[in-house]
């Protein structure tokens, strides 16, 4: 009710005409190459996110100015440098991170964090970034504080050791590896965290584009470990901000 009510509110202060309330209150926008699900906010805690391969520069323009009139936090992913000059230039407001190959929008009203804690997202090595990145922007627009460590691969795994500290205190990790996507068996067993594990497509001939890595963390031995798709750094993000806001509900109903 409260919600039918600001609606309703915005209608009379001329905010938005009555078609876009109608719109609204149905649950979804069909912009004829695209049905928006402007209901999965409430179902699922966050907004649709725009997957932007295989869409043009003006559908995703499109689909972002929608999102922004039911939303105060709008994500897009895998969106190249090219589309996101044309983008910035219509709304300029969005932030692009071009190593992600994401554009996020947050309004001035939300706060940065809404969660307790923070997530560790860590990378074997330096090749790994864009899909780490991913991890750890994702988790960002989904309200959580992020903590990155790079480039600790099992080929040097005193680094990782260094870091035990960051890991052991974190909600949730998201450990990014290719090759043979051993680092995420480490982590699991280090910590008592919940760990995602994402393979990236990384590595020579024998990878087979990330599917030795995938397969090595969907073999893991040690216990507590979840397993994405290869290069699917927002998967990653998603998954342990869930974890995160779960952590953060549980406090707040025994508090």
């Amino acid at each position: 009710m409260k919600d039918i009510e600001g609606l309703l509110q915005k209608v009379q202060n001329k905010e938005i005409s009555i078609s876009e309330a109608k719109e609204q209150l149905e649950g979804g926008k069909d912009l004829k190459f695209a049905t928006l699900d402007l209901e999965r906010e409430k179902r699922t805690g966050f907004p649709e996110v725009v997957y932007g391969e295989g869409k043009s520069s003006e559908q995703i323009i499109l689909i972002l100015e929608r999102l922004q009139l039911t939303s105060k936090r709008v994500l897009a992913t895998r969106v190249d440098v090219q589309k996101a000059e044309d983008i910035l230039s219509i709304l300029p407001h969005y932030r692009y991170n071009s190593e992600a190959r994401t554009l996020y929008w947050q309004h001035e009203s939300e706060p940065d964090y809404n969660f307790e804690g923070y997530i560790a997202v860590v990378s074997a090595g330096t090749s790994d970034l864009p899909v780490a990145e991913e991890a750890a922007i994702t988790a960002e627009a989904m309200g959580c504080r992020v903590k990155r460590i790079h480039d600790v691969g099992v080929a040097g795994i005193h680094r990782l050791f260094d870091q035990l500290p960051v890991l052991e205190n974190a909600s949730a990790i998201v450990v990014v590896a290719g090759m043979e996507g051993a680092l995420g068996s480490v982590v699991g067993g280090l910590v008592k965290n919940p760990v995602i594990a994402v393979p990236t497509s990384i590595g020579y001939g024998a990878n087979f584009q990330g599917l030795s890595a995938l397969l090595s963390m969907l073999n893991a031995c040690a216990p507590g470990i979840s397993t994405v798709n290869i290069d699917n750094g927002y998967g990653g993000g998603y998954n342990a901000a869930l974890i995160a806001s779960l952590i953060n509900r549980k406090e707040t109903l025994t508090s």
